[in-house]
């Protein structure tokens, strides 16, 4: 059987980087790698006796970083995560480059603001740009030339060290140093002016937008791989241990299997186990995605991170550290991500075949006006063409659409983590929702009762109660009338039902004696007085206003919806029905959901998932496209590819519309970049481009790639006309809920 190793891989800045270290790994014997661009880890199945250290080392003479990931770390979860160094680094470079390159640039393009010397100013101000902001383009681009590869870091290497070396040729040995200096504009490259022309703001201005681009991008990576992370944040932190009668304070990670410990009502029960000791309702949504709190007593399993809602509990640990269910979601969430290929990107796509034949070009075009007989026009024109090929647009094609059009999502309560993502809202097919908190709200409320009496007298009763349903029929009669009347001996029964005294009768709140009345789509409770039944309350976990329009908005996508729950089959399907949905799964345990996800994909299914627990993470992981209610917990909201802020479905239908123009608007930028290249360069070696209009033009092209991202803006989203109305809940006798 293979051992895996799971890397952490540093220095990678493109999908071609990946590409690289899985070939260098896979040429190790007996290892079978696959490196993940997103999430920046390398996975390896390895058999004979290849060690850690051994692929350690074939990633770094690769040209990049690799440690091996400590597969648990719970001891760790209360401490802060270091900052990340790279991109506080990489916003130090951006920030220092755009501020440096700005007046180069204005001092090149306005005639205008050229003093006697602006041109040595020009080149105080350049220098550090090129070679402190650009040093990880010209890193990367040695480390390509050394392995006979490359990318766009080769790309703006080459084009920003070109026109700078050239700059300072002519500034030092060439006419470019006269006081008084200034920029021509001739539209073609005239015998006799190569001495004489800087190019300083295209190597400034180059380096400062592609690292601008770079570091959105990267900002918006490194949040691929925080889902392991939040996952073991949710458990417990501490936990009341007995020890020799007492209660002793101690961390999770100091619990070992038989310890007893006490879990007091709103607290998380620190690791799995079995109750030795009360009685209590255990809300265990976060895990398994079901509204209704379960009823434990002495000899019932609990789990770790879920909530005590009621009474004391003595639980005996049964599992600790690795081996607990929430650990084990852990791994299925890591190993979900870690399955996921990376997106190849379109513009490093393009680079790999442009960069070579932009060289081969620009030396042609060296070559042929030289053999002409004038090394000026020779070199203006082979500086030239590598200005004109620098990728600025290019470079800023696909982040500035994705700031401006996640900007906007944001606004409308939806975070898109990467431009990876939107590839996927293009393809998607099918898409799966969870149906708790959802579809549904997620809390119990009351659907029907017998009338005002029963409702009054129910409400009473259970407001000195913190049992959620409870707690429901509290709120319900607390809304239809007001205050309460006190209630007096009150007393309850874990599993069976409360009891107390109400203006003088005694009001008994419990399950009927007949089971649940005929309904399978609600929790129902017997109300009687003095001992005789009055009625009854049902309680239910109810569909969300906005549910059944959004499900009619996904199939006008082309979008085909399915429903997946741990519920029961009639709840399941009531709700499917209410909300316009056909195909329906139900009563799936939370472990069980990869599983679906992965039949959906093998039978030729684009999926996305749509869901808020922990129990949807590694489904949302798994899916094409996933989408977190960030009404949910943590760990779902880490491991989505998109992130709804409001729990409104409609906002999904949103999220994918907006991905999708936000896509469109990616590959007009990258048209249009990629065109501008192919159409300058032939000009440029010619000689019908001079590197100063080269400059202008590149310029222009970034404006043009702005203001086409710009139009983002004027996205109108569905959920804010929201209002067309759905099915409602439904209520009964003669009360109102």
């Amino acid at each position: 059987m293979a051992n895996i190793i799971d890397l952490d891989i540093s220095g990678m800045t493109c999908s071609s980087c990946a590409a690289r270290i899985e070939k260098k790994l896979n040429r190790v014997e007996g290892a079978d790698a696959t490196v993940n661009f997103a999430t920046e880890r390398a996975r390896v199945a390895v058999d004979g006796e290849v060690s850690t250290d051994d692929l350690v080392a074939v990633v770094e003479r690769t040209g990049y970083g690799a440690a091996p990931i400590r597969p648990e770390r719970p001891e760790t979860a209360e401490q802060p995560e270091p900052e990340d160094a790279e991109l506080s680094g990489l916003r130090r470079r951006t920030i220092g480059s755009l501020a440096l390159a700005a007046p180069v640039i204005a001092l090149a393009m306005v005639p205008a603001l050229q003093f006697e010397y602006w041109q040595w100013l020009s080149l105080t101000l350049a220098a550090p740009v090129v070679a402190w902001g650009g040093w990880p383009f010209h890193r990367v681009a040695a480390i390509n030339l050394r392995h006979g590869a490359a990318n766009m870091d080769t790309l703006v290497s080459m084009g920003t060290l070109a026109a700078f070396l050239w700059s300072v040729w002519a500034l030092f040995l060439g006419d470019a140093g006269t006081p008084g200096l200034t920029h021509p504009f001739s539209l073609t490259a005239e015998r006799g002016e190569a001495a004489a022309n800087i190019y300083l703001e295209a190597a400034a201005g180059v380096t400062a937008f592609v690292l601008l681009g770079r570091y959105l991008e990267h900002r918006s990576k490194r949040q691929a791989g925080n889902a392991l992370r939040a996952l073991m944040e949710m458990g417990a932190k501490d936990v009341a241990v007995l020890r020799d009668g007492r209660e002793v304070r101690v961390p999770v990670s100091d619990l070992a299997v038989g310890d007893r410990f006490v879990v007091r009502p709103g607290e998380k029960i620190a690791t799995d186990g079995t109750v030795a000791d009360g009685a209590s309702a255990v809300d265990e949504s976060m895990l398994t995605g079901e509204s209704v709190p379960i009823e434990v007593a002495e000899g019932d399993t609990v789990t770790g991170a879920t909530v005590n809602a009621s009474g004391r509990l003595v639980v005996r640990a049964t599992r600790v550290g690795g081996d607990t269910q929430l650990s084990q979601m852990a791994r299925m969430v890591e190993d979900a991500q870690a399955s996921k290929a990376a997106v190849q990107r379109l513009a490093d796509r393009i680079s790999a075949v442009f960069v070579p034949i932009v060289v081969l070009i620009a030396a042609g075009a060296l070559a042929a006006w030289a053999a002409a007989g004038d090394l000026g026009p020779a070199v203006t024109a082979a500086v030239a063409v590598l200005v004109i090929a620098c990728p600025c647009a290019l470079g800023l094609a696909t982040p500035m659409a994705l700031m401006i059009g996640t900007s906007r999502a944001a606004k409308e309560g939806i975070l898109i983590a990467g431009p990876e993502i939107l590839e996927s809202t293009r393809r998607i097919d099918t898409v799966v929702l969870d149906k708790t908190g959802t579809v549904t709200s997620g809390e119990m409320s009351v659907v029907d009762h017998s009338g005002d009496e029963t409702l009054r007298y129910a409400g009473a009763v259970e407001d000195a109660s913190e049992h959620p349903i409870a707690r429901a029929i509290a709120a319900a009669a607390r809304a239809r009338f007001g205050d309460l009347p006190d209630v007096a001996d009150f007393a309850g029964r874990p599993g069976v039902g409360v009891t107390g005294r109400v203006e003088g009768r005694t009001v008994t709140v419990g399950r009927p004696a007949g089971g649940n009345g005929g309904r399978d789509t609600a929790t129902v409770v017997e109300v009687a007085v003095d001992g005789e039944p009055i009625g009854t309350v049902a309680v239910a976990d109810t569909v969300k206003p906005g549910s059944a329009r959004a499900v009619a908005e996904l199939r006008r996508l082309g979008l085909t919806p399915v429903l997946l729950t741990g519920d029961a089959a009639p709840v399941a399907e009531s709700v499917a029905a209410e909300v316009g949905i056909e195909q329906v799964i139900a009563e799936v345990m939370p472990e069980d959901k990869l599983d679906h996800i992965a039949r959906l994909q093998a039978d030729g299914k684009v999926v996305a998932m749509v869901g808020d627990g922990v129990n949807d993470a590694a489904a949302l992981a798994a899916a094409d496209l996933g989408i977190a209610m960030g009404t949910g917990t943590d760990v779902a909201i880490a491991a989505g590819d998109m992130t709804l802020v409001r729990g409104d479905l409609l906002v999904a239908v949103d999220a994918i519309r907006l991905a999708r123009r936000t896509l469109r608007t990616i590959r007009q930028n990258l048209g249009w970049a990629f065109g501008y290249n192919v159409a300058a360069i032939p000009l440029a070696s010619l000689g019908l481009l001079n590197p100063m209009i080269a400059g202008l033009a590149m310029a222009f092209s970034s404006v043009s790639v702005v203001a086409n991202s710009q139009r983002l803006r004027s996205f109108k989203a569905e959920a804010a006309t929201a209002g067309v109305p759905v099915k409602g809940v439904h209520s009964g006798g003669s009360g109102a809920k």
